[in-house]
Formats: structure tokens, C-alpha cells, sequence
């Protein structure tokens, strides 16, 4: 038992000091290997301010959007914006084909808007043996304008052919008896060209950027779907040493020429691109085409909608609370509020922690907002409430006459169920909360739920595994057998 407690302290101290280091106010980020993070806290508009940005759909009569495009749009945009990683981004609808989208701390307004504003219709064209300039607008048989219902989908501009009228026969040949000049004949404007639209980013599975080995220059991988796959092996099949242009909102970004057939359902888009450019055509195919083409109406830069006055009096005031709950656990449960002190502090550590680094795979960090600030708070007093509850029952344990370490044990077994109902049931609300804020756009709600989740989690292992530890290792060291250090004068 006593070489356990002191692997446990070993494991305790090892992750306290990873979580005070990323916990650092300048803290120079993750630079190892293939890992390249910045470590900082990420703050929501109310803290930091941002850009806000009114879009509406780009159509003749806004009454013809129907309520599931926009839904729709509105969901599109929410992902590109996360795909660059954006903290915390409010995008609402406003009237019927309106779109407001606030994004704090953005630091390239210009990019941004060119991302979650573009329509992001990819196709592959037949560019037959035409050699496409990059930025060339083209005119292609896939659609380009909104679809709305009830009325007829526009058909593409496409040459009519005529046809001849019959040649007859004349009765006669007459002799002229003057010869007129004909008329100048005027040359016609020249007819633009319509390309074939092979098919479309609805076909596209994955994208990536990756970087060229000798030049470093970026560029992007993708894979196709089972169909996607087939009809590009097909028409790859047909067509080698012909040209497969490729197109963004009817605007070329790259003109390859089909070396031989691509069947395994996958290739690249090599062009002329900065690492910027490729990370938001990236984004953009991943999350698709809007149902709707926006146009941007409006931006603006917006200040911290709080104030800077008001959160460093919700600092100030957090902090006040802090410390007079850890005297009140220090003069109060003496020794037992001195462990649960320093694991309190492991706890704020952790969590802090976990808010600059996030959790690899399942998110990259957390944003602050001063709902954000209340659920960590929140979860703070939910620590010190397990731990008040381990230690009245042990408490009760001593004054009828246990030893301390039966004490101890029997506090930490007796009040374990009371501690996982109560912070199951505030898990659960977490959840509800959770989905209430994904499911309708009130990302304040889900931040506050976020950050009150992680701070019960944590606070589950503070309270029963480091504070448990801490007691452990008081009684294997025999630090003291008097039981006023435990809060009690002596058993009744």
C-alpha cells in the first residue's frame, strides 16, 4: 500500500508540473516533432471583441429562400468558420435571408469573409485540349445560381444547332443587267465557350493540404466516393492527354493535364497557392456549397461587448471568492483543508490547463467567455463540496472512536455515493445544455456548459484520488496522530 501512495504522489506531482507549465501566462507553445501548438487562452467576443459581419443571400427576391436554405447556409458557414479555427463564432439568422456572424479575435477580416462568404461550388470541367489560365471565369453546365422551389430549374447555356433549309432548284438563269456591291459583311461577337461539368465537390469524400518535398510549395489531396471515384476513373479512362480543369465558383484555380487514368478514387489540386489560400479552399470543400450564394452587406469591427472594466472586476471578484473558501477549508478542517487546498490548486491547474491545450482528438481548446468564467467557478465550489463531504464523514468516523486510518477510508467509501450522483446529475444537465447550444446556435450556453463539465470531471479525481493520497501519505509518514488536526477534539 505504502509503494502505491507513493507512485500515485509521483503521478500527481509529474502531472502538476506538465499542467502548471502549459498553464503559464507566456507560455512559448508546443514545438516537437511533427507537433507545432500554440498554447495560449482563446477569448470569446465578450472578452476580446472581433468583426461582425452581416451576409444575405444573393438573389432577386428574398422571399423565394426558403427557411431549410437558410437553416442550411447557416450551418455551412458555422463549419467553415470552426474549420479555421475561430474561437467561439455567434452566427444567427436575421429576418428571412439575412445572416449575422460575429467571430472574435479574427485577425485577417479579408481572408475570413472570402471563406464563409464564397459559394463553394467545386467542379471538374472537360477543358478538351484547351489549356485554362488560372483565374479565368468559365461558363459550365452545373448550375450557379439557387435553386428555389417551384419554379424551373435554369438550364445551361448551351449552343442550339439549326437546321438548313432545303436547297431548290431554280426555273432559270436570268442575265443582271446591273451588278450591285454586297454589303460588308461584320464579324460576330465571339461565342463563349460552355464546358462540361464531369462532376462536382458533392463527389468529394476527404481534403487535405499537404506540401511538396523539394519545394515546399502546398497543395491539395483529396478522395473521391465510390461514385466520385467511378466517374473520375471513367472519364480519366477516355480522356488521357486532354485537359481536366478545375473550378471554384466558375473561377479556374488549376488546369491539369490527365497523364494517364486515375481509378483509385483519389487525387491533388497543385496551383499557384499560399498555405492561407489552400487552408481556406480546403475548408470550403469540406464543408461544401452553400445551398445559397451570400454577398457580404456589411462589416464592422465590434468591441468587447463586457468591457475590459467589467471582467477584471469578474476576475477580481473569482479570485476574492478563492481565497476566502480556502481559509474557510483551511482554519476550518485544519490539516484535511490544507491537502484539499493544495489539491484544489492541482485542480485549477489541470483545468487550465485543459482550457489552453484541449484534449487531442476530441477538441483543440476552450474559449473563454464570462459565462465560461462562471462555470469554472461554478466548479470550483463543486470540488470543495466533495471534499467537505469526505471530510464530515470522517469526522463523524473519528468521534465514535475510530482509528484515523479506518476513519479515513470509511469518509472517502461512505461519502463517494452522495459525490457521483450529485456530479452525474450535473453531467447530465451539461449534456442537455451541450445539445440545447449546438442545436441552436447559442454557443454561450455550450461554452458554459463545456467548461462546467471539465471542471466536474477534474474535480472527481482532485477530490477522491489526490486528496485521498495526500491523507494516505500523512498517515504512512506518521505526521500526527492528534486528532485536532482533523478537526475534532477528542472522540465522545
Amino acid at each position: 500500500m505504502r509503494e502505491r501512495n507513493y507512485m500515485m504522489l509521483v503521478g500527481i506531482i509529474f502531472l502538476a508540473l506538465v499542467a502548471g507549465w502549459i498553464a503559464l501566462p507566456d507560455n512559448p507553445g508546443l514545438r516537437l516533432g511533427p507537433i507545432n501548438k500554440d498554447i495560449k487562452i482563446h477569448e470569446g467576443l465578450d472578452l476580446q471583441g472581433g468583426l461582425q459581419v452581416l451576409l444575405q443571400a444573393d438573389v432577386p427576391d428574398c422571399a423565394a429562400v426558403t427557411n431549410d436554405s437558410m437553416d442550411a447556409a447557416r450551418a455551412i458557414v458555422e463549419n467553415r468558420i470552426n474549420g479555421l479555427g475561430v474561437t467561439e463564432p455567434l452566427i444567427q439568422r436575421s429576418g428571412t435571408c439575412r445572416l449575422v456572424v460575429q467571430l472574435p479575435g479574427i485577425n485577417n477580416p479579408d481572408d475570413a469573409i472570402k471563406t464563409f462568404g464564397g459559394t463553394g461550388l467545386l467542379e471538374f470541367i472537360d477543358a478538351g485540349d484547351t489549356s485554362l489560365t488560372e483565374g479565368e471565369i468559365v461558363q459550365t453546365t452545373g448550375l450557379s445560381t439557387i435553386v428555389v422551389p417551384g419554379q424551373p430549374t435554369p438550364a445551361p447555356a448551351t449552343a442550339t444547332v439549326q437546321p438548313t433549309v432545303a436547297v431548290t432548284t431554280t426555273a432559270g438563269v436570268t442575265t443582271t443587267t446591273e451588278v450591285t456591291p454586297t454589303a460588308p459583311i461584320t464579324a460576330t461577337a465571339p461565342v463563349t465557350p460552355t464546358y462540361r461539368t464531369v462532376m462536382t465537390g458533392a463527389q468529394l469524400r476527404t481534403a487535405s493540404v499537404a506540401f511538396q518535398q523539394t519545394t515546399n510549395q502546398p497543395y491539395i489531396q483529396f478522395s473521391l466516393t465510390d461514385d466520385g471515384g467511378k466517374i473520375f476513373g471513367d472519364y480519366t479512362s477516355k480522356n488521357v492527354n486532354k485537359y481536366l480543369a478545375i473550378t471554384m465558383d466558375k473561377r479556374v484555380i488549376s488546369s491539369p493535364i490527365i497523364k494517364s487514368a486515375i481509378t483509385g478514387g483519389s487525387g491533388i489540386i497543385e496551383g499557384k497557392f499560399t498555405l492561407d489560400e489552400a487552408t481556406r479552399l480546403v475548408v470550403q470543400l469540406k464543408y461544401g456549397a452553400l445551398p445559397v450564394p451570400l454577398k457580404v452587406v456589411q462589416s464592422s469591427a465590434v468591441g468587447p461587448t463586457l468591457g475590459r472594466d467589467s471582467v477584471n472586476r469578474s476576475i477580481t471578484a473569482g479570485a476574492i471568492g478563492l481565497i476566502i473558501v480556502v481559509l474557510f477549508m483551511l482554519l476550518y478542517y485544519r490539516l484535511p483543508g490544507l491537502l484539499a487546498d493544495v489539491a484544489l490548486t492541482i485542480y485549477a491547474l489541470i483545468v487550465l490547463a485543459i482550457y489552453k491545450f484541449g484534449i487531442p482528438g476530441i477538441f483543440d481548446y476552450v474559449t473563454l467567455t464570462l459565462p465560461g468564467i462562471a462555470g469554472f467557478i461554478l466548479s470550483v465550489g463543486m470540488a470543495v463540496d466533495a471534499n467537505i463531504l469526505i471530510f464530515e464523514r470522517m469526522k463523524e468516523e473519528l468521534r465514535a472512536g475510530r482509528t484515523l486510518q479506518m476513519a479515513i477510508e470509511a469518509g472517502f467509501q461512505r461519502a463517494w455515493p452522495s459525490i457521483r450522483d450529485s456530479n452525474i446529475s450535473t453531467l447530465i444537465t451539461c449534456g442537455i445544455l451541450l445539445w440545447f447550444g449546438a442545436s441552436f446556435g447559442a454557443s454561450i450556453v455550450a461554452g458554459f456548459a463545456l467548461t462546467l463539465a471539465i471542471g466536474v470531471l477534474i474535480s472527481l479525481f482532485t477530490a477522491v484520488t489526490v486528496t485521498r493520497t495526500f491523507l494516505r501519505l500523512t498517515l504512512d509518514m506518521n505526521v500526527t496522530e492528534n486528532l485536532w488536526w482533523f478537526g475534532v477534539s477528542k472522540p465522545s
